[in-house]
């Protein structure tokens, strides 16, 4: 895909799904983002990025960690995912966090200028990965540390169908290589690429659970990457493809809910001393 379309993809599809974004994912995502904030290991004082903020779901449990003495800025390509995090803060009274629209692979920011990145979800959805972490290693501090998480193997997610539901009804283009960070090593692969040191990474299976099936269709169809695709179906076509969805999802059924299988992966990496 051309990734100025990718980009644009991204930026409306996810102003789109910034109202249903918390409601259908804060839960199942926060294993990946509890994982990721403990090897980022983020200490008071700390001036940390958070790249892909969307929300704040991250950007806000680092400030907690790095204290009033510290700070983060988050950002987003989508300017309503920046808003709300923008009016949660000024809400919450945190004087600390800075919400700014950004491109992941070219933020106008200061070299060397943070202790500690963190990408939570987001790096699939960028046209070229290694250019959004190396992109993060040119803001961190010598010695400066970066960790991320990513949706694991397409096998390892009960929830995947959900692309090919929407890609044979309308050219959704959300990211045609959605799990490729997900696959073995390749995260970590990415992080030395983008000339990271001292790689590690970690894989972890979890349970999305869903108390309806309301629930789960909210998530999948309106609070995630294929929202923007899923606005432009007229009524009938809604709900053949959440009726398709339900069905790719029934072996995961409990009770009047679901608990779909999920797998993350987890990287950490430094910027050299030198």
């Amino acid at each position: 895909m051309d990734p100025r379309l990718q980009r644009r993809v991204q930026r409306y599809g996810w102003d789109r799904a910034a109202g249903d974004y918390e409601s259908g994912w804060r839960d199942q995502l926060k294993p990946a983002q509890s994982l990721m904030l403990e090897m980022a290991a983020l200490r008071p004082g700390e001036r940390v990025l958070d790249v892909a903020c969307g929300t704040g779901l991250v950007s806000f449990r680092a400030l907690d960690a790095v204290g009033e003495t510290g700070s983060v800025v988050g950002t987003d390509i989508s300017a309503e995912m920046v808003e709300t995090a923008r009016r949660r803060a000024e809400e919450d009274g945190y004087r600390n966090a800075t919400f700014e629209r950004f491109d992941a692979e070219a933020m106008d920011l200061e070299d060397g200028s943070f202790d500690a990145a963190v990408c939570a979800l987001g790096l699939m959805y960028c046209p070229d990965p290694i250019n959004a972490l190396a992109e993060m290693r040119r803001l961190l501090k010598r010695g400066g540390r970066a960790a991320a998480a990513v949706w694991g193997a397409r096998a390892g997610c009960g929830w995947a169908d959900i692309f090919p539901i929407v890609d044979a009804r309308v050219s959704s283009e959300v990211c045609p290589l959605f799990f490729r960070l997900g696959t073995k090593d390749s995260l970590a692969r990415a992080f030395t690429e983008a000339g990271f040191v001292d790689v590690r990474f970690e894989r972890i299976r979890v349970e999305l659970a869903y108390a309806s099936a309301d629930e789960a269709l909210t998530a999948a169809f309106q609070g995630g990457p294929v929202a923007l695709a899923y606005s432009r179906f007229d009524g009938p076509t809604r709900v053949l493809a959440r009726a398709e969805y339900l069905q790719s999802i029934e072996g995961y059924r409990d009770g009047a809910g679901y608990r779909i299988p999920g797998e993350f992966v987890t990287a950490l990496g430094f910027r050299s001393e030198h």
